[in-house]
């Protein structure tokens, strides 16, 4: 399935939804291969110990995020009728009566506006969302969730 930026997928005989979301692929490939610069860089180039330990910490940092990143692909899934989430330790899969409410929580950050989207179940689970999470703005994520009848309008 080809994922463009748009909402809706034009040139079949009618408008498909998207119908999962994911961190970018160019993203999580960025962040694994910075940390094995920095692995690469820890071994060979710095000589003191402390900064060989702090630039190694870093990189295999950013070499654990990398590999689960990709293995929660993809984070937020429309399948037969229910609302899949994937994590570290698996699939939560959610039909439309155990969700609460799913909302677009707004704040302020360093100047920014950061949106989040939040799902909240009806046995008191909060599932909470990024736009690097869900690899577009969570807003049109709504939008989608809303037309698919998981979100009230």
């Amino acid at each position: 399935m080809w994922i463009t930026a748009f909402a809706t997928v034009r040139g079949c005989e009618h408008a498909v939804q998207q119908t999962q979301w994911s961190p970018s692929t160019f993203g999580i490939a960025a962040c694994g291969v910075g940390g094995l610069i920095l692995a690469v860089g820890a071994v060979t180039l710095i000589t003191d110990v402390p900064g060989r330990i702090l630039v190694g910490v870093a990189a295999i940092g950013l070499i654990v995020f990398a590999t689960l990143s990709w293995r929660a692909r993809p984070k937020l899934a429309i399948k037969n009728d229910a609302l899949v989430s994937r994590g570290l330790l698996g699939e939560t899969e959610l039909r439309r009566a155990d969700i609460k409410l799913i909302r677009i929580t707004e704040f302020r950050r360093i100047g920014r506006k950061m949106r989040l989207l939040e799902i909240d179940t009806v046995d008191d689970r909060l599932l909470v969302f990024t736009r690097w999470d869900l690899g577009t703005d969570p807003l049109g994520v709504l939008d989608a969730l809303t037309a698919a009848g998981f979100a009230k309008p």
